[in-house]
């Protein structure tokens, strides 16, 4: 600020000099009309003496001009160091300097933007916990389960899991259990027994309506073709029908049912029903080694048809807690309706046990019907008659009293 001054100071000295000696000089020039007027006033006497005072005041008017020209020159000489510091020094913030008070400015602007800059990063930070922390209070933690029980489904699901694992050993580590084969209905948190207690009702208030929609008609499921979710998560399709539109509804009625009772079950997203038979997720160290799941590795599974599930039962399983031997979750309830493949199973059993024993059965009919078999034969139960025979004689006679 001192240099700016400096420049400036000069100009204004000049300036307010000539502006004080013109209003000095105006009183001086009005004068001799205002002594003028007084001699007219006066008498005789003083017309006397009016020659001698008209000459003393041109003389005195001749001196004050030219005192008034010297001061007028010096004025407009440039004004000394001395001067301008002595003004200098009387003017406010005389000690500031431009530069440096804008270079205080952008600094503090500069220390605004910073402290803004942190205090919105820090409640970018704050935000960002907060949501984890939501999403981990938040975070599903238990599942409607519809269980796989085919075994052609979980057959062509192993021979699938062997042939990637053949070709990347990494896999082995991403595979779903053969037991654990489900498609996931509803996923849903609870934090405590009595919400557990909550959604078990709720599960089981689910399956008049379930029967509703049902009507007594079997539902039978078709998997066929392999898809991938970001090439993360590896799955087997349900077949578009009319039983897979009907599983859409059943699960769009239970979803509605747990939410009356306060249970907030169910995602945001469409629901897509679908058979995970691998997943990155299961292994923090695997996703660390794999990014990405390569698709080619079941090219040649694309569009196998894997079977039909029956649709005859919905669980309630905890995601977390320790799992069944067979590889099944922990089931806290579940509900059961029509047939299922267990069922199934027990009679293509039977049926299989019983085609076994047809040909034997036939061969016995075969030698039951020759002479000699049927001689023979009725010689061995003669003896067998006759020995039986003999043990209750002796028996009885050695139970006599006589004996």
């Amino acid at each position: 600020m001192r240099p700016l001054l400096r420049r400036l100071l000069p100009s204004l000295c000049s300036a307010a000099a000539r502006a004080l000696l013109a209003r000095r000089a105006v009183p001086m020039a009005l004068r001799p009309a205002e002594a003028a007027a007084e001699s007219a006033g006066v008498g005789g006497d003083a017309r006397s003496a009016a020659p001698e005072r008209d000459g003393l005041e041109n003389i005195q008017q001749k001196k004050i001009f030219k005192e008034n020209n010297e001061k007028t020159q010096q004025s407009e000489e440039p004004c000394a160091a001395d001067s301008i510091d002595s003004l200098m020094a009387e003017m406010p913030f005389v000690d500031t300097d431009i530069e440096d008070e804008c270079a205080m400015h952008a600094t503090s602007e500069l220390s605004i933007k910073k402290k803004r800059k942190r205090t919105i990063g820090r409640e970018i930070e704050e935000g960002i916990e907060r949501k984890k922390k939501k999403n981990k209070q938040y975070q599903p933690n238990y599942f409607i389960s519809l269980p796989i029980t085919n075994p052609k489904i979980t057959g062509s699901i192993q021979a699938v899991q062997d042939a990637i694992i053949q070709k990347d050993q990494r896999l082995s580590k991403a595979m779903v259990r053969p037991g654990s084969l489900h498609v996931t209905m509803l996923v849903m948190h609870l934090s405590s027994e009595e919400e557990i207690s909550i959604a078990a009702g709720a599960l089981s208030d689910s399956k008049v309506f379930v029967n509703d929609l049902l009507k007594g008609k079997r539902v039978d499921l078709s998997f066929q073709g392999i898809d991938h979710f970001r090439n993360q998560v590896g799955f087997v399709n349900l077949a578009e029908n009319d039983h897979t539109t009907l599983l859409k509804e059943i699960a769009e009625t239970m979803k509605k049912i747990f939410q009356e009772k306060g249970i907030m079950a169910g995602e945001e997203r469409a629901f897509k029903p679908h058979l995970t038979f691998m997943k990155l997720t299961k292994s923090t160290e695997l996703r660390k080694q794999v990014k990405k799941i390569d698709s080619s590795l079941y090219d040649d599974f694309k569009n196998h048809y894997f079977g039909d599930e029956i649709l005859h039962r919905f669980d309630l399983c905890s995601m977390f807690k320790k799992k069944q031997p067979n590889g099944y979750y922990y089931c806290e309830s579940s509900i059961v309706f029509g047939k299922s493949h267990e069922a199934d199973l027990v009679k293509e059993a039977l049926r299989r046990e019983t085609q076994a024993l047809l040909p034997r059965l036939n061969q016995i009919k075969e030698l039951l019907m020759s002479p000699e078999i049927r001689t023979k034969i009725s010689k061995e139960l003669f003896e067998d008659r006759h020995n039986r025979n003999s043990k209750w004689k002796s028996c009885i006679d050695s139970e006599s009293p006589n004996a």
